[in-house]
C-alpha cells in the first residue's frame, strides 16, 4: 500500500492463528498517518508500546470499577432505556428515523462512566458532540482519506483531514473544561468517573518524569471510548431494528420468547440465558451486520512465521474480519440472516469460535462486555414494548440492506413505524 509492504490475512483459522495463538507478535498498530494527525499515538486505540499497554490496563481496570459488567451499569441501561422508549413512543406511531435517539441513549451509557452524568437528548452540546463523532466516522471512511494514509504529503489538500481535525479540537475543549472542572472538586476516596480515576493516576505520578497520565493521554482516551462506545453499539442497533422490519417472523419469535420468559417485566441480564432465541437473533444480527469488515491495521511486534510465510517486525498487517464472520467452513449460510447459526438442533445457544466482531487477541475491543449488556437490554426492551414496521406503502422487499459509505459499515438511512404493543 503505497511504498509499504501490507499482509492480508483471511479466513478464520488464519486469522485464528495471528491474532490469537501469536497474540503478542500481532499486537502492534502501526503509524497510520490520519490517526497518528488525530492521536499523537495517545489514548488506546491508535497507541503504541509501553504507552497502549499502561493505557489499555488503566481502561480496563477503570471501565471495570465504574460498573462494566455489574449491576450497577446494568440499571443504568435500564433507567436510559425508559428515556428511549418515551421518546419513541412520542411519535405515535408515525414513521420515524430513530437512529440519531438510539444513538443518544448509547451515548448516555458511555458518558455516565466517562463524566459520571447524562444528558438530555436535546441538549445543544450533547448533539454537537454525536454530530462531531458521526461526520468524523462518515470523513475518516472517504477515500481521499485512504488516499492521504498512502500518500501523507498529499494532506495540504484535502478538506476532510481538517475538518476531522477541526472536530478532534472541539471534541478536546469541551473534555478539557469538564476535567478542569473535575479537578476542583477532586477526590481520590469519592471518584464519580473515568475522567476523575485518571486525573487521581495523573496526581499519583506528578514525581515521575516521562510518566503515562497526561492530558494528551486522557483527551484521546475520552475521545476513543466515546466513538467505541457509541458507533458500535448503536450502528448495532440501527441495523437490528432494520432486520425486524425486513424480517417480521423473525421479530414475532423474539416478541414470543421475551412474553414467555419475561412477561412484562423490565428485561435483565439474567434473562438472557433463558432466552436462546434472542440471544441468537443478536449475535446474528452482529455476524450479518458486519459493521468493521477489515479490523483496525496491525503491525507486526516481532519477526514471525504464519501458516508457512516468514514476516518480518514492522510489518502492515489487515485482518479481514468479515471472511471469518462469512467463512463458509464456519457457517452453514455466511451470506443470509440465519439465527439458527447460533443454535443447535435443540433449540440452545451455541457459542461459535469463529464469531469475533469485536476482534481477538491483545487489540480485542476494550467494552466488549458493556456492548453486550447494551445490545441485550436496549434490544429487548424495545421489542417488548414495540412492534416495528415499515412505514404505510412500503414494503419488506422494499427494504434495502446494502450499505452506506462510512469508516465503518452503517445502514442507509431508514424510517419505521413503532406501535406500542397491547
Amino acid at each position: 500500500m503505497g511504498h509499504r509492504k501490507v499482509v492480508v490475512i483471511s479466513g478464520y483459522e488464519t486469522v485464528k492463528e495471528a491474532l490469537v495463538n501469536q497474540a503478542d507478535a500481532f499486537a502492534e498498530r502501526p503509524k497510520i498517518p490520519i490517526f497518528e494527525d488525530l492521536t499523537k499515538g495517545n489514548g488506546v486505540v491508535f497507541a503504541h508500546g509501553e504507552n497502549w499497554k499502561v493505557m489499555r490496563r488503566f481502561t480496563l481496570t477503570a471501565l471495570r470499577d465504574f460498573g462494566m459488567g455489574k449491576k450497577a451499569i446494568e440499571d443504568r441501561i435500564v433507567e436510559e432505556y425508559g428515556h428511549l422508549a418515551d421518546s419513541i413512543a412520542s411519535q405515535e406511531g408515525n414513521p420515524v428515523d430513530a437512529s440519531k435517539i438510539i444513538n443518544a441513549a448509547v451515548a448516555n451509557i458511555i458518558v455516565s462512566i466517562l463524566l459520571g452524568k447524562r444528558f438530555d437528548y436535546k441538549d445543544p452540546r450533547f448533539v454537537r458532540l454525536l454530530s462531531m463523532t458521526n461526520e468524523n466516522m462518515r470523513l475518516a471512511g472517504k477515500p481521499l482519506v485512504t488516499m492521504y494514509n498512502i500518500f501523507p504529503y498529499l494532506g495540504f489538500l484535502l478538506r476532510a483531514n481538517k475538518a476531522l481535525l477541526r472536530n478532534r479540537d472541539e471534541f478536546h475543549d469541551f473534555v478539557r473544561v469538564t476535567f478542569v472542572e473535575n479537578l476542583k472538586n477532586l477526590d481520590k476516596n469519592d471518584q464519580r468517573s473515568f475522567i476523575d480515576a485518571f486525573l487521581v493516576k495523573q496526581q499519583e505520578e506528578k514525581s515521575t518524569t516521562n510518566g503515562y497520565f497526561h492530558n494528551g493521554n486522557l483527551l484521546s482516551l475520552v475521545s476513543n471510548l466515546f466513538t467505541a462506545g457509541v458507533e458500535t453499539i448503536s450502528t448495532t442497533l440501527n441495523w437490528g431494528f432494520l432486520l425486524m422490519l425486513k424480517y417480521p417472523e423473525i421479530q414475532k419469535k423474539v416478541q414470543d420468547e421475551i412474553e414467555q420468559v419475561i412477561g412484562s417485566n423490565p428485561p435483565r441480564i439474567e434473562h438472557r440465558a433463558q432466552m436462546p432465541y434472542t440471544d441468537a437473533v443478536i449475535h446474528e444480527i452482529q455476524r450479518f451486520a458486519n459493521i468493521l469488515p477489515l479490523d483496525l491495521p496491525h503491525e507486526t511486534a516481532a519477526d514471525v512465521t504464519l501458516q508457512g510465510y516468514f514476516i518480518p517486525k514492522g510489518t502492515y498487517i489487515i485482518p479481514l474480519l468479515t471472511s471469518v464472520l462469512k467463512d463458509k467452513s464456519q457457517w452453514e449460510k455466511p451470506d443470509m440472516f440465519y439465527p439458527e447459526h447460533f443454535l443447535d438442533a435443540n433449540g440452545k445457544f451455541v457459542k461459535k469460535d469463529a464469531f469475533i466482531p469485536f476482534s481477538a487477541g491483545r487489540r480485542i475491543c476494550a467494552g466488549e462486555t458493556l456492548a453486550k449488556m447494551e445490545l441485550f437490554l436496549f434490544f429487548t426492551s424495545l421489542l417488548q414494548r414495540f412492534n416495528f414496521l415499515p412505514p404505510p406503502g412500503v414494503s419488506n422487499s422494499d427494504l434495502d440492506l446494502s450499505p452506506a459509505i462510512s469508516f465503518n459499515v452503517i445502514p442507509k438511512p431508514y424510517k419505521m413505524c413503532a406501535v406500542a404493543r397491547s
